[in-house]
């Protein structure tokens, strides 16, 4: 009996200890979720607003989580000029990843044909079918207004990332020129952060509800009709992704010294949120104290992740060039490859312009079909039904691509702890010993 009880505590122990983590908590509600979306479709669409609130609760306190990591990483800068170099090094590193992404996409899609055999007639499409939302065009007069907030307290309050980020690097800045007088301003500042980051925690206990509501609404509103009808497409873009996480970004992972099923496990949670909610802004605080945990230093952190997750979305890139040579194809449309380049190249600027809108694929979708001209815009009818469930790899990748990003700059920057990143992600090993001369953390960072 002594042996039954104690073989019975170790179980209930482990049991016990999975139900308090946070990434078994989605994927139990994941699972509930789909299969309340099955059985009950009534009741799965009317789980939606679930998913609402948790976005809208995450989405109050991603500003202040930027404003926060932003001012006090730049104002702890041992000079300025660091802050300046790691926007060069992020910006040149998004527009060398969003380039091999399109083109990766493009060339999937030429090879396979995913739209090739529909025969659709464009006269037969209807535009109503196309949300009014992708019909408003970015423009780069547009993009630049959203960058200026109309005061400078109404960034900080807002929803707007970009022009919160451009507002936290200038009162970041002026931090550091006013030195001791900005002292007691700058410790208020990182008071706060622990605050905020406090309130980031109890939100992200909510994830399981959002998941629940989003996969049970997704399953009930699309069902298996549209995964029958646009299959080969979805299987395609999934199989792209993949193989995109394990050969590119596996590969970077490996160029740095650490491996990518190691960061996928610590940051298992993020990407199930990002997953089932389909919203990187979902994790973009939580993801923020991750990066900073394995070791990266908060300057890097506070300017790449908010700017990356405007700026370098290799999920949405892929997307983007495969979603719109299967619209050509569907409808017998035949681009050239000085077309499709062309195409890639207005898509390297509308997607820039569509930073921090919500479905902003589609949106940079609507507005390159309507600048190149070949593509009739009713087109976009033929994938509105599924563009959800293809915004699940877009996600996941955007999400793990900012991270590895991240992880990136913070090595060229010299300001990422190797140790650190070792000890956390490979717990039971013994941490690489640095040389002699090397240093393994320079600057001032977490």
């Amino acid at each position: 009996m002594t042996s039954t009880t104690a073989t019975g505590r170790p179980q209930r122990s482990r049991l016990n200890r999975l139900m308090r983590e946070l990434w078994f908590q989605v994927v139990l509600a994941a699972v509930l979720g789909i299969a309340v979306g099955i059985a009950f479709p009534g009741l799965g669409e009317n789980l939606k607003p679930l998913n609402d609130w948790f976005i809208a609760l995450v989405k109050m306190i991603v500003i202040p989580v930027v404003f926060c990591v932003v001012t006090t990483g730049i104002a702890s800068m041992d000079n300025l000029r660091k802050a300046g170099r790691i926007g060069v090094k992020a910006i040149s590193y998004f527009l060398v990843l969003s380039l091999a992404s399109m083109l990766i996409g493009l060339v999937v899609a030429n090879v396979f044909h995913p739209g090739t055999g529909l025969h659709v007639d464009p006269s037969t499409l209807n535009a109503d079918d196309v949300p009014e939302a992708a019909q408003e065009h970015a423009t780069l007069t547009g993009f630049v207004s959203s960058l200026i907030p109309a005061s400078l307290f109404g960034a900080i309050t807002g929803d707007a990332i970009l022009a919160a980020l451009v507002v936290s690097i200038v009162f970041g800045v002026a931090l550091k020129m006013s030195g001791e007088q900005a002292a007691p301003l700058t410790n208020g500042i990182r008071a706060l952060s622990d605050v905020v980051f406090r309130i980031v925690g109890w939100v992200m206990r909510l994830a399981p509800l959002g998941t629940f509501g989003a996969l049970a609404t997704v399953v009930a509103t699309y069902g298996a009709e549209s995964l029958k009808q646009l299959g080969y497409l979805i299987i395609l873009f999934t199989a792209t992704c993949i193989v995109y996480v394990l050969v590119v970004l596996g590969a970077i992972m490996r160029a740095c010294g650490l491996g990518l099923f190691a960061l996928m496990r610590f940051l298992k949670a993020e990407l199930l949120v990002a997953l089932s909610t389909c919203s990187s802004e979902a994790v973009l605080p939580q993801l923020v104290r991750k990066l900073e945990t394995l070791g990266v230093g908060r300057p890097v952190v506070g300017i790449v992740i908010p700017s990356g997750f405007s700026f370098n979305l290799d999920g949405s890139a892929v997307y983007l060039t495969m979603a719109s040579m299967f619209l050509a194809q569907a409808v017998g449309i035949d681009l050239s490859w000085q077309q499709q380049l062309v195409m890639v190249g207005v898509m390297m600027l509308t997607s820039k312009g569509t930073a921090g809108i919500a479905g902003g694929a589609f949106i940079v979708l609507a507005s390159t079909v309507t600048a190149v001209g070949h593509i009739p815009l009713a087109a976009l009818s033929l994938i509105v039904g599924v563009d959800r469930i293809l915004n699940e790899g877009r996600v996941f990748i955007n999400v793990l691509g900012n991270a590895i990003a991240t992880i990136v700059i913070g090595k060229w920057e010299n300001d990422f702890d190797t140790a650190q990143a070792h000890s956390v992600l490979y717990p039971s090993k013994k941490p690489p010993q640095p040389a002699a001369a090397e240093t393994t953390k320079v600057g001032v960072g977490s």
